[in-house]
């Protein structure tokens, strides 16, 4: 064996074992820059644990590892004590307390003598630098202290610890202290006017409500500076004064903010310490006149204090003033009204001295003195009394409490107590975020961030997550100083400092962009595995291992700048030369070959390239790099402007990546260096597969800022400019170490493009001495363009002449310096392969702007994009259009065609397309007229395209129609004048485009210009009377579809079929018409039924009080989190906040209480139509999830347990026979889980839908069984009267809501929008009159209108709902679409033709299908249709739903079916425990929509109608789970 021990960061623990190894194991020894054991030639430990369990299994006799199982079990903890817990900063205090309550009645850890569980703490405690300071200052515990002193005194320990020292004292020791270099940048520190050694108290008095954020890190680090400068103290003071704000969460929160940053206090205290003084002292200056009680109204207040009118209160008497003082204390309804202010000056300038308050009236409950008090002090009356009291010398604040230093004094002097000294600096104010509590807590409450500790937040925990250290935290706030001076500071140089911190000690390691990494295949290259440094710079950090293998990986990024011939090198592996590159057929690399050529050690002028290799003996390490950007837009929010406007909806980005193995032993908080990427924290260390969910879990790793002006690095690498090596060549190696930016090289491109970019710097320069531009820009252009031509002669070996044509890409000179071109390949001939290529470009453009590439990328796609249109229309005779098929001609027409104008010159060839084209014109139209069928119509219109096609490829125009005959003669200057308007739009908007302006639509009051798609387009097109221009595109349909985007199909149905408008309340919307005509049908025929059976319709208030929502705590809990709260009335606080009901129980029983006197009140049964708020979600989507939403909800009280039970299920019936009979929704009846029951009531009935898209269930509708849990809190009682004893009620309640309506748009929708069951469509009905033509006359139109509205009126008779559309600026196809996305069940069309031959056209929304119905029995076929409809819709769900229902009895089956989208009826115990599990351990990555987390299988309800019963064989599905199954349970993912 031989170990390798770090000369500059010795490891005292493996030092220790080796002195009591060394009579057992013989070893040899070196020193070396990192510690490491190496047996044999294969096995090497690196770590302190390894190499000390190695050293104790070897040296058996010793009995360093236990003498028993247990015994070697604890010293396994403890080893990961000293590592996990003494080492992680946040839980050392933690560790220590725990450490001495061990270490009570013991003396070694573990057994009864020494062992390595005792070498791995007491070093890990003696290399702790907060553990040596404790000692200092003999604040060590007593039991940790014997230990450590105990072992600290064997002849070993001293041995080691003698050597250790030594080592630190030489000078090239290097530990995390020198990582600090000496600082450079150290502000400004005022020293303390009257400041004595020893004498400092300072004090750091945050609030408990909220988080800290970095300006209060300031504050309690310069109060820390002090306090050490001067030896002195820092007491640590919650400011408890507002019972309101104060929360024990944020109390612990605040001190454990406090240990990350190192700062210990002397002293904790509490305002709330010195309640009694500060209403000792308020009562004394009552009585002096220094002070007096005020019941004028807040708002009267203000405005008196504003125009410095003194209070009507002033001048009171002292007996009055404390008559009203006393009713504060007792916070009675007059206290309540009332405050203490101090009597200073009304007059004066300074507003915080005209007469402040110093007491107001709050009786609430105090987080620490509970009802005690109820008037408490402002923190403006409290804080420098506080000071004194605790004998603080120096009160920091910062300058925003100037105003206020008067106020302060001005208690001091009042009161005649000790005076501190106030010293003020600046606040931090940082760009791009808000520092305010209550607007980060409006972020944390809207779900935009993931709560305080998101790390694009500016509190202690978000940057600290984000990769702050509290070195570089500190470094900052030195650099700031005291200083008074107020600045808005740009983040970058704090992130800056944090960079000199982290940059000396993050380890390199590689990853690459999974979507784009493009395979290298290196020939020569073996299967091996090497060690490397972490950091290139310092061994000490320690080394990684690197595979080697002929199949490497790399950015796609790099491919694209690579080209033959070149020279690469790859970090830690060598040189390489690029021999050949593949690519597709649309130019993009798709793989390299490569030679090894690790003899060349020049790599001054070769790209850098990160890599990775592909070997199964090191598979990668799935990871995804997460980017941030700013929360708020703007750098600077002005005093007046609304942060929401400015919000940052998109400042948190993910990248998939293929991570290099040695991620997988990153830890939590490791900080780390992706090479060529940036500096990144890990958030969330990597898991292997879980035998569970069958999954692995990626690396997460949080982007950490540098400092540089571009926060965010980009996902690729970072590309060379084409002529970066030149600028090398000339400078040398101040070149290679700082590249400058310079403008693109023509080097590397065409002769052709070349030549084209010459022209255009030649058209600047001149166009700039025309416009007299200044000498300099001038001749900065004219260098260019000197540049492009001698690029120009680089490239082909000639000077570049105006009249020449640039020569082909072969004639090219001197190909060792042009790079190898990446110009898109040729553009094919072929109309298929342009119109595929044009496809995939637009949605390269579509892609690229949705994830808002740059402007100028995005423009040069556009280009690509134009000219494959350009050459589409060249080779095709026509401009592309989305739906454009090839043409299959006739092959003997087009042979005849062919032969008859070959051979011809080309005027004669033009002359006789001409005249053909007129004949082929003339027949369609022939054929048009005559009645033909449109399959012959369409072959003959191909085949004059094709004509068209050739004329246009022979002459460069398009052939221009010959004058039509006959009728349509009269129309010719009609025709012309909008034939001349649309070549007039059509050149503004060439020469728009030309400009790279954007194309906008005529104004409003023009109307849009719909082109049905039939047979009528392509004859008009094709015999010239269409214009080929259409004025304004319609986007009435769907642009995503169901089945590839459910969450962007589902937001375009509701909005485009009119259900609902967009509210300027995040998750509140506008219902419309349509969807509340839903809504109405629903309620109607509800409300019908329960009337049947006895209740009424009341409504009851929508405010709830603060008490009658704590008397049922328990079931409030559940909402807690979503109650919105009422605290202002204008600028009045309230005495008392009000809620707004999340459901009615708390408004509603205190009635019922009132009203049940006897048995012969009951049973009440009730219901009321109204809405609700629910207010804290992360993602909010109409009808599904709602701040606000309607519903109703029925109550009920019963004298017997039977009669509520037989209610409950008999309502769940009926909300079944909603969704099953008026909804055509298949729905699985049951009841919830314990754990999804609703809180407070015994069991809860429900009806679960499927929704097949997203494989979701969601909850249609519940009813409730509350058992005697709401009337025993509320006290519902009556007299039994049988034995006169007090009985309580037994209670229900249930509610169906507008969720309803979503679940019909998500259930039936398909991509033409929504599709409504005809029982509940406002409109079951829809008549299209067509054939209204400007050819047809307006006797037999109003002839045609009369027996529409006759058809209508014979179905509204039959009573069915019938909408006429008869809008004259509609065509009927448009009006076809327009009512299909409305969901409409039937349209009928109706036209002349139809009106002669007695019957109409039907056509079925849910199929499709067209229908031809007699009108003499238009109403009997029409109601049979609308019910085979409704049938046909419930069908085809209830397939769905049957489909997508399976059974499972094993976990890992589960996870498959859940992942598949399906629901699961599997056995199950009915444990709150066992079902948590089953959802955390199904859980899985992918996300279920866009910004929704991973969700694992809830129990959605456990079915009435049971699958199978349970057999004594049967296990529970969760996992481990060792309870029997009680029943099966349906479990799926859900809404």
């Amino acid at each position: 064996m031989k170990i390798t021990v770090n000369k500059k960061n010795p490891p005292t623990g493996v030092l220790l074992a080796l002195e009591y190894a060394k009579p057992f194991v013989k070893i040899e020894s070196q020193l070396g820059d990192s510690t490491s054991l190496s047996v044999g030639s294969d096995i090497v430990f690196n770590t302190s644990s390894t190499i000390l369990r190695y050293l104790a299994r070897t040296a058996e006799s010793l009995g360093f590892y236990g003498n028993s199982v247990l015994e070697k079990t604890e010293v396994d903890h403890w080893l990961s004590f000293s590592t996990c817990r003494i080492g992680c900063p946040l839980e050392f205090d933690d560790a220590l307390a725990y450490l001495d309550h061990v270490l009570g009645p013991l003396t070694y850890l573990v057994g009864h003598s020494l062992t390595i569980a005792d070498i791995a703490v007491w070093s890990a405690l003696y290399d702790k630098p907060e553990f040596r300071n404790l000692l200092s200052q003999k604040r060590v515990p007593l039991n940790v202290m014997r230990y450590y002193n105990f072992l600290a005194a064997k002849p070993e320990f001293q041995l080691v610890v003698k050597a250790c020292l030594k080592s630190s004292s030489s000078p090239d020791r290097d530990t995390t202290q020198n990582v600090k270099k000496e600082r450079k940048e150290e502000g400004k520190f005022i020293e303390l006017p009257g400041a004595e050694i020893g004498k400092v108290v300072v004090r750091f008095p945050p609030e408990a409500s909220g988080y800290l954020h970095i300006g209060h890190a300031k504050a309690a680090l310069l109060n820390q500076y002090y306090q050490q400068a001067f030896s002195g103290k820092l007491i640590m003071r919650f400011d408890d004064t507002n019972p309101e704000k104060e929360n024990a969460e944020f109390e612990k929160v605040i001190l454990d903010d406090l240990k990350l940053l190192g700062i210990r206090p002397d002293i904790f205290t509490y305002t709330s310490d010195h309640f009694d003084t500060l209403m000792e002292l308020c009562t004394r200056l009552i009585r002096e006149g220094k002070a007096y009680a005020d019941d004028t109204e807040p708002e009267a207040m203000k405005k008196e204090r504003e125009e410095r009118i003194e209070s009507v209160n002033r001048n009171n008497s002292v007996e009055k003033n404390l008559e009203m003082w006393e009713e504060m204390k007792k916070g009675s309804s007059i206290g309540q009204k009332c405050c203490i202010r101090a009597k200073i000056d009304m007059k004066s300038d300074n507003g915080c001295l005209r007469d402040p308050t110093m007491y107001r009236c709050k009786p609430e409950v105090h987080v620490r003195t509970g009802n005690k008090y109820k008037a408490y002090p402002t923190y403006d009356f409290a804080c420098p009394i506080v000071d004194s009291v605790e004998q603080v010398t120096h009160a920091l604040r910062t300058m925003e409490y100037h105003d206020r230093d008067d106020q302060y004094y001005w208690f001091i002097e009042a009161l005649g107590i000790r005076k501190p000294y106030l010293w003020e600096y600046s606040r931090l104010n940082l760009q791009n975020t808000v520092m305010s509590k209550r607007k980060l807590t409006w972020f944390v409450d809207q779900g935009l961030v993931e709560g305080w500790d998101d790390p694009r937040f500016p509190t202690v925990r978000g940057v600290m997550r984000r990769g702050m250290t509290v070195d570089g935290l500190k470094e900052f706030v030195i650099a700031q100083g005291s200083s008074r001076s107020i600045n808005m500071m740009d983040w970058d140089k704090i992130w800056a400092f944090n960079k000199k911190v982290i940059d000396p000690v993050a380890p390199r390691y590689t990853a690459l962009d999974k979507e784009n990494a493009v395979p290298v295949f290196v020939r020569g290259a073996v299967e091996e595995v090497k060690d490397a440094q972490k950091h290139p710079k310092d061994p000490a950090i320690g080394f990684k291992r690197v595979w080697y293998n002929s199949s490497v990986l790399i950015e796609g990024a790099d491919a694209e700048e690579l080209h033959v011939g070149e020279t690469v090198t790859f970090i830690n592996w060598g040189n390489l030369v690029i021999k050949d590159i593949k690519r597709s057929s649309e130019g993009k690399v798709i793989s390299l070959e490569a030679d090894l050529n690790l003899e060349n050690k020049d790599y001054k002028k070769t790209q850098k390239i990160t890599w990775l290799a592909v070997t199964e003996k090191a598979p990668f390490v799935p990871a995804v790099c997460v980017t941030f950007d700013h929360i708020i837009t703007k750098p600077v929010l002005g005093r007046e402007e609304d942060f929401k406007q400015y919000i940052n909806y998109n400042s948190r980005v993910e990248t998939v990546m293929l991570g290099d193995p040695e991620l997988a032993t990153l830890k939590k908080g490791d900080i780390v260096q992706l090479q060529r990427r940036g500096y990144f924290i890990c958030d969330s260390p990597y898991d292997p597969i879980s035998r569970h969910s069958g999954r692995e879990s990626p690396c997460v790793l949080f982007n950490i800022p540098d400092g540089h002006v571009k926060e965010m690095p980009t996902a690729g690498s970072k590309h060379k400019s084409s002529g970066k090596e030149l600028v090398q060549d000339k400078k040398g190696k101040a070149a290679e170490k700082s590249p400058q930016e310079e403008t693109a090289s023509g080097i590397g491109s065409t002769p052709t493009s070349l030549h084209d970019q010459i022209v255009q710097q030649g058209s600047r320069v001149r166009q700039l001495k025309s416009e007299k531009a200044a000498k300099s820009d001038v001749e900065k252009e004219v260098k260019q363009l000197l540049k492009l031509k001698n690029d120009f002669k680089a490239a082909t070996g000639q000077d570049w002449k105006p009249d020449q044509q640039p020569p082909p890409a072969s004639a090219q000179q001197k190909p060792s310096v042009v790079k190898e071109s990446v110009s898109a390949p040729p553009l094919p001939s072929d109309p298929k392969a342009l119109n595929d290529q044009i496809v995939n470009q637009g949605n390269k453009i579509r892609q690229m702007k949705s994830e808002k590439a740059a402007k100028v990328d995005v423009e040069r796609e556009v280009q690509a994009l134009l000219k494959l249109k350009e050459a589409f229309r060249a080779t095709s005779g026509q401009e592309w259009k989305p739906d454009w098929q090839p043409q299959q001609t006739d092959g003997k027409e087009r042979a005849h065609v062919e032969n008859e104008v070959s051979g011809s010159s080309p005027a004669d060839q033009s002359a006789g397309l001409k005249e053909k084209i007129d004949e082929q014109g003339n027949k369609v139209r022939q054929l048009k007229t005559g009645g033909a069928s449109k399959e012959e119509i369409d072959a003959q219109v191909k085949i004059l395209l094709d004509l068209k096609g050739k004329y246009k490829e022979l002459t460069g125009e398009d052939p221009t129609p010959s004058k039509p005959s006959g009728k349509k003669e009269k129309n010719t200057k009609q025709e012309k004048k909008t034939d001349t308007k649309n070549a007039d739009e059509k050149n503004q908007n060439k020469g728009k485009k030309e400009k790279g302006a954007e194309i906008k639509p005529k104004a409003a009051a023009d109307k849009e210009t719909v082109v049905e798609k039939d047979a009528d387009l392509g004859a008009a097109l094709a015999d010239g009377t269409l214009s080929r221009e259409v004025k304004k595109v319609t986007r009435l349909g769907l642009e995503a579809t169901k089945e590839e985007n459910f969450s962007d199909w589902y937001a375009q149905v509701i909005t485009k079929s009119e259900m609902i408008e967009y509210y300027d309340v995040s998750g509140c919307y506008v219902l419309r018409q349509w969807a509340f005509g839903i809504w109405e049908r629903i309620s109607q025929w509800f409300d019908d039924e329960i009337k049947k059976i006895g209740f009424q319709n009341c409504y009851f208030p929508m405010f709830v009080s603060h008490s009658a929502l704590e008397t049922e705590k328990e079931h409030i809990e559940d909402f807690a989190p979503e109650v919105a709260w009422v605290t202002r009335s204008g600028q009045t606080e309230l005495a008392e906040p009000i809620a707004v009901r999340p459901t009615s129980e708390t408004v509603m029983y205190p009635s019922y209480a009132k009203w049940v006197q006897s048995h012969r009140d009951l049973p009440i049964k009730l219901n009321q139509w109204c809405n609700v708020v629910r207010w804290e979600f992360k993602h909010p989507q109409p009808f599904l999830r709602t701040r606000e939403f309607l519903w109703q909800e029925g109550h009920s009280a019963y004298a017997t347990y039977e009669e509520a039970e037989k209610e409950v299920h008999y309502i769940i019936d009926l909300y079944e026979n909603i969704y099953e009979n008026l909804l055509a929704i298949p729905v699985i009846k049951g009841k919830k889980t314990q754990k999804e029951k609703f809180a407070g009531g015994d069991f809860t009935t429900t009806v679960e839908a499927y929704i097949s898209c997203s494989g979701r269930g969601i909850q249609a509708a519940t009813s409730h069984h509350l058992g005697q849990n709401f009337s025993k809190m509320f006290d519902i009682s009556f007299e039994d009267p049988d034995t006169r004893e007090k009985r309580f009620a037994y209670q229900n309640s249930w509610a169906i809501t507008t969720r309803s309506i979503g679940i019909i748009v998500m259930v039936h929708g398909d991509n033409k929008g929504l599709v409504l069951p005809p029982r509940i469509a406002p409109v079951q009905v829809v008549l299209v009159p067509c054939g209204i033509t400007a050819q047809l006359g307006e006797p037999e139109k109003q002839q045609l209108i009369e027996k529409c509205q006759l058809l209508a009126g014979t179905l509204k008779d039959s009573g069915m709902r019938v909408r006429e559309d008869y809008r004259d600026n509609y065509s009927p196809g448009w009006k076809f679409n327009h009512w299909e996305l409305k969901g409409v069940p039937v349209r009928i069309e109706f036209g002349p033709r139809d009106a002669q031959l007695n019957q109409f056209v039907a056509v079925r929304r849910d199929s499709g299908d067209k229908l031809t119905i007699n009108l003499d029995s238009a109403a009997n076929a029409m109601d049979k249709l609308l019910e085979d409809i409704h049938n046909r819709m419930f069908a085809k769900a209830k397939q769905e739903l049957d489909g997508n229902t399976v059974l499972c009895t094993d976990f890992g089956d589960f996870c498959n079916k859940l992942e598949s989208n399906k629901i699961i009826l599997a056995p199950f115990c009915g444990g709150i425990p066992c079902e948590e599990k089953i959802k955390k351990l199904s859980a899985r990555d992918a996300l279920t929509e866009d910004g929704a987390p991973a969700m694992g299988a809830k129990g959605l309800c456990i079915p009435f109608k049971q699958p199978a019963s349970i057999k004594d064989v049967d296990k529970c599905i969760g996992p481990e789970c060792a309870n029997k199954p009680l029943y099966y349970t349906l479990f799926g993912k859900s809404y």
